[in-house]
């Protein structure tokens, strides 16, 4: 990884523990190939994917004060998902500082995108233990808040689960079945896998922290898929 400093600089945040910046960046499969190092990220994003939650669930129930709670939850949940994550923290710049194993740092796609994700939960995380709630609230609100209009205008929050339902229904006068093929990583930090299949014929598969957004990307990849 380039200096601790430049790193803190491109994401505009000063540490009191400059430390906390480096875990944060810190892939666990960078310790397999460098001893001297002890610690990797997965704390700091486990800390850290507790206070995303509740600050986004806090401005989304503030920002839309008449939406019920359903409505709030694909809100959060289109905000939140890896693939915004990731989108998020290559825009901030935490690609070009992640430290990660010679393998890990050829990855593209969606194991990229995981990496990625996880690496913006954990800067939330040490944010907070360095300076407190307020200013990892200010961090989130900063790079996450402005992509909320354009989700609720373009009705990115809609359930893909039930739009892929309702079209496999309609076109082919079936219901889909969702699969878990896969279950990865430790409690804290579960992945799942998830097939999508129409009668016996698997059409999509996705991934998540939990089986729900599995299902959810699974059900987007087969709308993509299908064209539907």
């Amino acid at each position: 990884m380039t200096d601790h400093i430049d790193a803190a600089k491109t994401l505009g945040l000063s540490f009191r523990d400059e430390e906390l910046l480096v875990e944060a960046l810190t892939h666990r499969s960078y310790l397999n190939e460098n001893k001297k190092t002890k610690t990797h990220n997965e704390r700091l994003e486990f800390l850290g994917d507790a206070v995303l939650e509740l600050v986004t669930t806090h401005y989304l129930f503030t920002k839309f004060p008449a939406s019920p709670e359903g409505e709030l939850t694909t809100y959060r949940a289109a905000l939140v998902n890896t693939v915004s994550l990731a989108e998020t923290a290559a825009k901030i710049g935490i690609n070009d500082h992640l430290r990660l194993s010679k393998g890990e740092a050829r990855d593209t796609g969606r194991a990229r995108q995981i990496i990625l994700a996880d690496a913006l939960e954990a800067v939330i995380g040490a944010v907070y233990l360095d300076q407190g709630y307020d200013a990892a609230g200010a961090f989130i609100a900063k790079h996450l808040f402005p992509k909320v209009d354009a989700i609720v205008a373009n009705q990115g929050f809609k359930d893909a689960k039930s739009r892929f339902q309702e079209a496999a229904q309609d076109k082919e006068g079936t219901t889909p079945r969702y699969e878990v093929l896969m279950e990865v990583g430790p409690d804290h930090d579960r992945r799942f896998t998830v097939g999508v299949f129409l009668g016996t014929q698997e059409i999509a598969r996705g991934e998540g922290k939990a089986k729900q957004e599995a299902e959810q990307e699974a059900a987007q990849n087969a709308l993509d898929k299908r064209g539907w």
